[in-house]
């Protein structure tokens, strides 16, 4: 058992726990209620959580160990079967449980380096290994039969990367089907049947929820199945399964929800799944603003996966109103994670200064060789100039202050110094488009200046 302790997290529990119930049924059926609240759901992950504390860094055979942990933990509840292999070889295993007539498909990390809800899919195992006689989970496994494929890209997960071995995208494989991953998804779903299913990815850190400012924390989509994008009895099923999501996450990431473009993808896996009847939902994970996202993201997919199965069981679902999907804001790629404002730029190419913002992007790789599994930040400057009308993760405002390359990479906050003149050589590092972002800011004092921050990753 593992229990986050920050301060940011007792605060998001505090605020789910004071939040306003799901928007109200229509009136022409007597009201279901939902079997947990939000701030139930939030307070039993803090508590109760088994999954790893960074995603990124879970590999396959950490996946496939696991699984034969949860069966064996519960035979009489779970069943795990392999049901094929990656191009490596690498086995492919579905787990599933419940023995309700709706059958439901989750299915993770299609892309490598996608890993959020893998970890949330074994923190659901574990829920219903321990509270399975309780009759909120007792009602979800009579009414659903649950199937899930953790990790569907193991190869790709080995090196975190979005593609397989073969270098193709399986999520753009649905047609072809040349990537043996593909294959073994169309036949457990053609096998199952299931009415809907759910497609669970992440998402670039520059994705913001429309123009509020805020981070695309968690982005959704009632997948369509053409390009007219035409509503079908499944297509309303899942704008409905979205909103009761909606309804959920929203206290816990106020202003953070938002909905993925819904354009038609004649390739795609989730389109297609569709088309052949299993309606799909998908879920985006995207950036929080915090050093350690992890906890955050992991919890919202666990909370929006128990909501929704709960809501599929009761049909308290057919109760939630479509039209709070479709008024999220849709998916905006503008996001910085790291907005440096009205700064006097010292550029080290041998220019003058100049006042300008700095926008900084990240993304987060894993190193996959040359010693152990470890994260790191890979970080660099994406524009330079007029970005006041741009958003971040985190906005510095520099107004008075002076930012240069870090020249010395010994400097640390607090120290004096003097900056060096780069009229007269090019800097190491220089303040550019594309280059490395790493940078000081300094405060003027006298002649010299005093290391405010360094940004380095």
């Amino acid at each position: 058992m593992r229990r986050i302790r920050t301060a940011a997290l007792a605060v998001v529990a505090l605020a789910a726990a004071a939040a306003c119930a799901v928007a109200p049924a229509p009136a022409t059926a007597p009201s279901i209620p939902a079997s947990f609240t939000r701030a139930q759901l939030a307070a039993t992950w803090d508590r109760e959580t088994v999954s790893w504390p960074v995603p990124p860094l879970i590999r396959h055979a950490d996946v496939e160990a696991r699984l034969k942990e949860v069966q064996a933990s519960a035979p009489d509840l779970f069943s795990l079967e392999q049901i094929g292999a990656s191009v490596e070889r690498r086995s492919i295993n579905h787990l599933w449980f419940g023995t309700g007539p709706m059958h439901v498909l989750l299915w993770s990390q299609m892309h490598g380096d996608e890993p959020t809800a893998t970890s949330a899919l074994f923190d659901i195992f574990e829920q219903f290994r321990r509270h399975r006689a309780d009759a909120a989970y007792a009602r979800i496994l009579s009414a659903l039969t649950l199937h899930a494929v953790p990790m569907l890209n193991p190869d790709g997960a080995e090196r975190f990367q979005r593609r397989n071995a073969q270098g193709i995208d399986i999520n753009r494989d649905a047609l072809r089907l040349q990537t043996p991953e593909g294959q073994i998804l169309k036949a457990l779903r053609d096998r199952i049947d299931p009415p809907i299913g759910f497609n669970l990815h992440n998402q670039n850190w520059r994705t913001a929820a429309g123009t509020t400012g805020q981070p695309a924390s968690i982005s959704l989509l009632s997948v369509a199945f053409d390009e007219a994008r035409t509503e079908s009895a499944g297509r309303v099923l899942t704008k409905q399964t979205c909103a009761v999501i909606r309804d959920a996450l929203e206290p816990l990431a106020p202003g953070r929800i938002a909905r993925y473009d819904d354009e038609f993808e004649v390739r795609a896996f989730g389109d297609n799944l569709t088309k052949w009847g299993t309606s799909v939902v998908l879920i985006e994970t995207g950036p929080w603003p915090a050093l350690e996202p992890d906890p955050y993201l992991v919890r919202l997919n666990f909370v929006a996966l128990m909501t929704a199965l709960d809501a599929l069981a009761t049909g308290r679902v057919r109760q939630a109103d479509p039209k709070r999907y479709e008024a999220l804001p849709i998916n905006e790629s503008d996001l910085f994670f790291l907005l440096v404002r009205n700064a006097t730029v010292v550029a080290g190419t041998g220019v003058g200064p100049f006042t300008a913002d700095v926008g900084i992007v990240a993304n987060r790789a894993v190193r996959t060789a040359g010693g152990p599994r470890a994260t790191r930040f890979a970080a660099r400057i994406e524009d330079l100039g007029d970005l006041h009308t741009m958003h971040a993760l985190e906005s510095i405002d520099a107004t008075g202050l002076t930012v240069a390359p870090l020249w010395d990479p010994a400097l640390k906050e607090g120290d004096e110094v003097t900056l060096p003149d780069f009229s007269a050589a090019r800097a190491p590092r220089v303040i550019a488009q594309g280059e490395p972002a790493e940078l000081v800011l300094l405060k003027p004092q006298g002649e010299k200046f005093v290391v405010q921050r360094i940004v380095k990753y």
